[in-house]
């Protein structure tokens, strides 16, 4: 370029940025405003909110629900309790976008979604799923992924010390095919559930429910551990739980705010109730602990704030913070009792009272989100606005819920164990499933 064509094109400069800037200000404005240039639907703030709440219900299975559980277990157990939540993660994860996610939320079948998004599928920059408009529909599959994952984790808890990793493999991937997903496409998906009006805003059926009463199937299926009842048992280190449970606290604003899918107002009813429920949960259990036993534990504390956790679950979108505080009380009182005279009088060997928080939470949390329901906040009204129907169809998703997981995990337990042994032997069980399974341990 010779020395005038340069100086031509530096004194041009100027003026042809000028233009790239005025040409360019108007998607740079509609983009600050929140919309996709392809998809003006999506919104940017949503959008936002949305990918924050996946990275926070992924954080509640690592680090939250793995440090939770394994500060639980016995010393020679804890990597294999960890394992198990690492292995849900990545079984899930995989399987999710397989087939997971199209069978759960792409058609509106009664019984089960289509396969129209088969590995993602069609599935564009710019797409949306019907049921969350305003963010991109991967950022949708992304986020139901976390859910999926948590739910089949969280089952591991009442056979931790136990099982034999292959088996808890082989199990979860049928579980998560034949549990999971058909119970999401009815309750989330446009299913019969869904259809017949059943309330569940994060997932009292679909993930507390199904992995408390699927738990309580494997402890009895899988049998007591050695030494239950005649040994010491008590957690390794509860630090490591009081962790898990801070990381689970805060992860749960992503879990129930997130399920607003939108950075709006129902998200921050949502997240407070959650908060105050979790609260009350935590001083509920300490209180009777208190009165009973003289000194409130730590592991009692903790237990109580998941115990509110997980009953507001289901209610939190559709109830005010107030509720929060009463539903957090009830936790507190219900699952302490499942915990101890329930779980003792029936003598089932539920390691992580998966079922005495998780179950007995998302049922009773399902039919208090019948009773506590206001129609200004989630447009349903409940007990108490008149509407004593809401309580029935609430109780019709409880008993689906409870027959179809329970059943369907029985039949997986049973069809695993012709293949490997569901359990370890009990010399295994002695040294540790640390070593036995993974063939490591702690120092």
């Amino acid at each position: 370029m010779g020395a005038r064509a340069l100086r031509a094109a530096i004194a041009a400069a100027p003026i042809n940025a000028a233009i790239l800037l005025a040409l360019g200000t108007p998607a740079f404005a509609q983009d600050s405003a929140g919309a996709s240039a392809a998809n003006p639907g999506i919104n940017g703030a949503d959008t936002a909110w949305m990918i924050v709440a996946t990275a926070l219900v992924l954080m509640m299975t690592i680090p939250g629900l793995a440090l939770f559980y394994s500060g639980m277990v016995r010393k020679k157990n804890v990597l294999a309790t960890m394992a198990q939540s690492l292995a849900a993660v990545a079984i899930v994860s995989i399987l999710w976008v397989t087939f997971g996610y199209s069978l759960s939320f792409v058609g509106d079948g009664a019984w089960l979604g289509g396969l129209d998004r088969w590995f993602l599928a069609g599935m564009t920059m710019d797409s949306i799923n019907p049921a969350a408009k305003t963010i991109p529909e991967a950022l949708f599959m992304l986020y139901q992924m976390t859910f999926a994952i948590i739910t089949v984790a969280l089952v591991a808890g009442s056979v931790a010390d136990r099982m034999r990793f292959s088996a808890y493999v082989l199990f979860s991937i049928g579980w998560f095919v034949f549990a999971y997903v058909p119970l999401a496409h009815w309750v989330w998906g446009g299913g019969f559930l869904a259809q017949a009006g059943v309330l569940d805003f994060a997932g009292g059926l679909v993930v507390h429910l199904s992995a408390g009463i699927s738990g309580l199937v494997a402890a009895k299926v899988m049998g007591n551990r050695h030494g239950y009842g005649s040994e010491n048992l008590a957690p390794f280190d509860l630090s490591l739980a009081v962790m898990g449970t801070g990381l689970l606290w805060v992860g749960w604003f992503g879990f129930n705010g997130g399920s607003a899918y939108g950075a709006n107002s129902r998200a921050v009813m949502a997240i407070t109730a959650t908060h105050l429920s979790a609260c009350a949960g935590a001083l509920t259990w300490g209180a009777m602990e208190w009165a009973t036993r003289r000194k409130p534990s730590v592991l009692g504390m903790i237990s109580g704030a998941v115990a509110g956790l997980g009953t507001i679950t289901p209610a939190s979108g559709y109830v005010a913070p107030w509720h929060g505080v009463v539903i957090g009380i009830i936790a507190g009182l219900v699952c302490y009792w499942a915990c101890t005279w329930l779980k003792h009088r029936f003598k089932y060997d539920d390691s992580l009272d998966v079922f005495g928080v998780h179950g007995i939470g998302g049922l009773t949390g399902t039919l208090l989100a019948g009773v506590f329901a206001a129609s200004a906040i989630g447009g349903t009204a409940g007990l108490l606005e008149g509407n004593p129907k809401q309580l029935v169809i609430q109780l019709y998703g409880v008993a689906v819920t409870f027959i179809w997981c329970g059943g369907v995990t029985f039949v997986l337990l049973k069809l695993v164990s012709a293949f490997v042994p569901l359990r370890v032997s009990a010399q295994q069980e002695l040294e540790g499933l640390d070593i036995s399974q993974h063939g490591e341990a702690l120092q």
